[in-house]
């Protein structure tokens, strides 16, 4: 059964606020037992979209839903709800209601396209976690931001109450499914997933000012078929947080056939991708990668990437730095164009941003075959980088062709371990080695590694720390 949001009073002028129509219509709907809500072509300006079980939100051909803004329109988002366990994770990782669509503990719901969600009166920005010890809050590429500029970068909790921080956001929901959108300036996060099982998310276009799709404590997820622009943050990112109070998994995901980049807000959306943003919010360059951490309290265990295209992009991130556990990670058939930072970075750290007497997990079991890496415009290596008396275990990289820019003068820079740092390529520096560094990792399986680009003083390869068995390395 479908309810058109017009028959609910939506006007799809852009300039009526069509919130109340359209929840009246999900309303009507679940009142039903489920169906269809349509929003057919036309302009509709929106604070907060709340969900419901069995209900399938369709934005029409020609559907633009926007993001009202609070200064403007003369209203507000839904108030972030309470959450006794926000110590570990920062503002918009522990809320999900403050968002322009959400969905809490719901069965059976999806958003499909071919429409568009335009995120206009979204914020970016919000605030960081509560947890006192602060070590490893942000990327030491930071460490010179001005007061005033942290300040606007990271505003109080006060600043967000009627502030929408995020496009889509989704609590505790079972058999998701989001598709065929386009969705612009999403806010702080495209789409926030925390908690939830069954989820799917295909065919979708994001062009967005922050993060893309944070998938956060997540359980059987496919991410297919997907364009991902984010200059300013991750593109698609799985994480483990305690948001929920406790560290859940997140596990059995599969990101396959997607292209995530870093070309300049809002150019990929119109089909004219633009270069001319040089540098992130976190004085690096541009991010649009496929990571995995930093939010890392619980494990992330079965995950696999494959087929995908990361171009002006920071490439592929595994990092676990607060106790949690990554394993049996598959990685094939990925290429680097335009690569911004390392093309691959394995970092287990001891940040410990968790409940007293978290200890440093693992990285282990992890298969990188067949990455292509061209046109480098950062000066990084590969880089695998374990702690003292805990490495990394297992790697095994296939199949590796990577060219790099190069340029570091001296060969002897010892990096120091920088234990409980913000994990990020570039806080080590110039690594002592311009096509791969590993150090503490045991059992390195490296065959068939092609490395070119321009050699500069540092060796190629180094390889550092425990147990690596010089017969099961090859470099051609």
């Amino acid at each position: 059964m479908t309810f058109d949001v017009r028959t609910f009073g939506a006007k799809g002028d852009g300039r009526a606020l069509d919130s109340d129509a359209i929840n009246a219509a999900i309303a009507a709907a679940s009142t039903a037992g489920g169906g269809t809500v349509s929003l057919p072509a036309g302009r509709y300006l929106s604070f907060s979209i709340r969900l419901a079980s069995s209900v399938t939100l369709r934005l029409e051909e020609g559907c633009v839903l926007v993001a009202a803004d609070p200064a403007l329109h003369g209203g507000s988002y839904d108030p972030p709800e309470e959450n006794p366990h926000d110590l570990y994770q920062d503002f918009g990782h522990s809320h999900w209601r403050n968002s322009l669509i959400w969905g809490e503990d719901l069965e059976d719901v999806a958003i499909e396209g071919p429409g568009r969600i335009d995120g206009e009166g979204l914020t970016r920005e919000g605030p960081g976690s509560r947890w006192r010890r602060q070590a490893g809050e942000f990327p030491l590429s930071m460490v010179g931001l001005s007061a005033e500029a942290m300040a606007e970068l990271v505003p109080e909790r006060a600043a967000m109450i009627g502030q929408g921080n995020k496009a889509i956001g989704l609590k505790r929901c079972r058999g998701v499914r989001l598709s065929g959108f386009s969705l612009v300036r999403g806010g702080h996060f495209a789409v926030l997933a925390t908690g939830c099982e069954d989820l799917v998310i295909e065919n979708l276009l994001v062009d967005t000012n922050r993060d893309g799709l944070d998938i956060d404590g997540c359980s059987r997820v496919r991410i297919s078929g997907c364009r991902i622009n984010t200059p300013n943050d991750d593109a698609i990112v799985l994480k483990a947080s305690m948001a929920l109070g406790r560290a859940l998994p997140t596990q059995d995901v599969e990101i396959a056939g997607c292209h995530v980049s870093g070309f300049d807000p809002g150019t990929v959306s119109v089909g004219a991708p633009g270069r001319e943003q040089q540098i992130s919010p976190d004085q690096d360059r541009v991010t649009g990668r496929i990571k995995i951490g930093t939010e890392s309290n619980g494990d992330f265990r079965r995950i696999r990437i494959r087929d995908c295209v990361l171009e002006r992009s920071r490439g592929l991130a595994l990092e676990t730095v607060d106790g949690g556990t990554i394993e049996d990670v598959e990685i094939e058939n990925v290429r680097l164009v335009e690569m911004t930072s390392a093309p691959l970075f394995l970092r287990l750290g001891a940040r410990l941003r968790g409940p007293e007497g978290t200890g440093p997990g693992a990285l282990r079991r992890v298969i990188v075959r067949n990455l292509r890496g061209e046109d480098a415009w950062a000066d990084l290596p590969v880089i695998l980088a374990g702690l003292p008396g805990r490495p990394i275990e297992d790697v095994r990289l296939e199949t590796l062709s990577l060219s790099f820019l190069g340029g570091a003068g001296e060969a002897g820079v010892e990096p120091p371990e920088l234990e409980d740092a913000y994990p990020e390529p570039r806080m080590f520096g110039d690594p002592p080695a311009w096509g791969l560094w590993a150090r503490h990792v045991r059992g390195l399986t490296i065959e068939g590694l092609a490395l070119s680009g321009n050699p500069d003083a540092r060796a190629p390869i180094r390889i550092d720390g425990e147990d690596v068995a010089p017969e099961r390395f090859s470099n051609r």
